[in-house]
């Protein structure tokens, strides 16, 4: 049976991602219960499973709506508080869910918040607030040291995985990125791209870990554009990675 994986938009950027087969679906980081019920009730869905990545409101706010309409289990970080949770995850944990045929293996991706986990499994990773199309989260919680560890392991996956983050903030992001590292052509087929997506009222996602690889400025912190330009904002020579990221991550802070 195949699997479909729907996002369905959610306040101002926020996209819910929907995988399903037609029956039986999952929710991942259901901010608002209200566009997801509308979209389970519209194509006749069974909700089995919520999986959580971290704890920020617009990524759990839906949680005990949708639990008085269904009987699911509540996956989530094991180091944050999530509401409803029934099922804490750490690294090396294994998500099983057999009337889709799916699992997912559980990934420790701190920076963002303390606790942020992401699910991999079926080629797909979903990294919540981690990784975004071309940029990465905040550091809310977590430091730099932790954020670039993490980037560094979804980096380490297979180039074909697709990447479902949860905010549409694609083209603002190419934005900085293009300030970063504006020779890099791969850079400005993917900003064709992404913009003609989202012209159509499509989303950038998902992406994928080559793809990001090729234009993301936080997943390059070894290439020496990318270098040159984060010792140049820091006005001192960096080498460190972790530095570099650190570099880049402030300079995102403060880009108009």
């Amino acid at each position: 049976m195949m699997i479909y994986t729907q996002p369905i938009p959610a306040f101002d950027d926020n996209y819910i991602w929907v995988i399903h087969n037609q029956r039986h679906a999952v929710v991942v980081d259901p901010g608002d219960a209200a566009p997801v019920l509308k979209y389970l009730n519209q194509a006749g869905l069974q909700l089995d499973a919520i999986l959580i990545t971290h704890h920020h409101a617009d990524h759990v706010g839906g949680n005990v709506e949708l639990l008085a309409q269904f009987d699911a289990p509540i996956y989530g970080p094991a180091l944050e508080r999530i509401p409803m949770m029934t099922h804490p995850l750490r690294e090396g944990d294994r998500v099983h869910l057999p009337l889709l045929g799916l699992q997912f293996n559980v990934l420790d991706i701190p920076g963002h918040t303390s606790g942020h986990i992401g699910y991999y499994g079926a080629n797909s990773l979903f990294c919540g607030d981690t990784l975004f199309g071309c940029g990465c989260g905040r550091l809310f919680e977590g430091t730099a040291t932790q954020m670039h560890a993490s980037l560094s392991k979804l980096a380490a996956l297979p180039d074909d995985t697709q990447v479902y983050c949860a905010h549409e903030y694609t083209l603002g992001n190419i934005r900085f990125a293009k300030a970063v590292d504006p020779n890099n052509p791969v850079l400005a087929q993917r900003e064709t791209q992404d913009q003609q997506s989202r012209a159509q009222n499509h989303p950038t996602l998902p992406s994928t870990i080559a793809w990001e690889k090729a234009t993301n400025p936080f997943l390059r912190c070894s290439e020496p554009a990318i270098i040159e330009a984060a010792s140049n904002h820091a006005g001192r020579t960096l080498s460190d990675t972790t530095d570099i990221f650190a570099a880049l991550r402030d300079w995102k802070n403060r880009f108009q």
